[in-house]
């Protein structure tokens, strides 16, 4: 296992906020949309759902080299479409140039377009977890879309734990594998023990009544702010922005006011879906080239515990890329904002990673 730095000189020369980032967008094709069902659709627990909608959005022409890009918790294909991550990678000349490949951005089961809870079934929506959605993105690129190999697939935070899954549960189908703000060891320790009290937070608001509620109750908001400033943003970039009382107010009102759309239903499924998440026992079987991107500040996978080195041990082809800590990263969001910091690696691995079955 390789570990590389970014050199600080460089993270300096893309210095930006993770909040505000500054970055035109790239003028790639047009986003399409498009929806599969898988019928009969098996979760972990034995619940089959007659018809899981799947909706995923691409990018670019189906002749080029198709990537699986993941979003993260919370999100949807469109949370990869900002600037700072579509801006910086998608472009002509970019490293995911879609002149080039064909992107493809899946809604995990329970976000976006895709079926989740608020549709209608609520708190009796399946159980699901990361191996349903790793196993309903798999349905949907392979007979869904007809596209029987990967050159990479890609993912941040949650999609990243996901990109860590695909190499091991799918190992010959993609060249390469970039797992973003993740590692691939058990959910556990602070990162769990926080989204435990996340939804412990909601589910103990009377207002949420088992899912059964006619208005999203209150706790919502403040729990997942709290949580988001807890586990994401970057010690040092909260130190410039919010260095006096007044600034830290202030930040925490605007979060507050800010507008939410979430569904209590569908963000409890959402993070509680996490809680069985461990890819360790199957790293001997990853056999695409790995190349992991972590944030040195990331506050849900800190790279002193030492844990991701340890693990990377068993993956035959990997390395891993640490993007120093600065007021300008994002802690746990900087892989996801700020893709300029890895755009030169990731070329790096796509123009050296051996095509196996395309």
């Amino acid at each position: 296992m390789k570990l590389v730095k970014a050199a600080a000189a460089f993270a300096m020369t893309f210095a930006m906020t993770f909040a505000t980032a500054r970055v035109s967008a790239a003028d790639y094709p047009t986003p399409q949309q498009g929806e599969w069902i898988a019928r009969d659709f098996k979760f972990h627990t034995g619940e089959v759902m007659k018809e899981l909608k799947l909706h995923y959005t691409t990018i670019g022409d189906l002749k080029g080299k198709p990537v699986l890009v993941l979003h993260g918790t919370g999100g949807s294909a469109q949370s990869m479409l900002g600037a700072g991550f579509a801006g910086a990678l998608f472009g002509p000349g970019q490293p995911l140039d879609a002149t080039k490949y064909y992107i493809i951005i899946p809604d995990a089961i329970g976000a976006g377009q895709s079926s989740k809870p608020s549709d209608g079934l609520r708190a009796k929506f399946p159980k699901y977890n990361y191996d349903d959605m790793v196993t309903a993105q798999h349905l949907l690129i392979k007979d869904g879309l007809g596209i029987q190999h990967l050159r990479l697939v890609i993912g941040n935070s949650m999609g990243g734990m996901q990109t860590w899954m695909w190499a091991a549960k799918y190992p010959s189908y993609m060249d390469a594998a970039v797992p973003m703000a993740s590692q691939p060891t058990p959910m556990a320790s602070r990162n769990w023990m926080m989204r435990r009290m996340l939804l412990e937070a909601i589910k103990a608001d009377p207002a949420y009544k088992n899912g059964d509620y006619t208005e999203q109750p209150p706790m919502l908001r403040i729990a997942n702010v709290f949580f988001s400033i807890g586990t994401n943003g970057g010690s040092l970039r909260y130190q410039k922005i919010a260095a006096t009382n007044a600034a830290a107010d202030a930040f925490v009102d605007k979060a507050l006011a800010a507008p939410m759309k979430a569904d209590a239903n569908d963000f409890l499924y959402q993070w509680s879906s996490s809680q069985d998440y461990d890819v360790s026992k199957d790293l001997d079987k990853i056999e695409a080239q790995v190349l992991v991107i972590n944030s040195a500040d990331d506050e849900r996978n800190p790279p002193e515990t030492g844990i991701l080195n340890q693990a990377m041990k068993r993956v035959k082809n990997g390395r891993v890329y640490l993007i120093p800590a600065s007021a300008d990263t994002g802690g746990h969001g900087t892989t996801g904002g700020i893709a300029r910091l890895y755009a030169e690696p990731l070329a790096e691995l796509l123009a050296t990673a051996p095509q196996r079955g395309m």
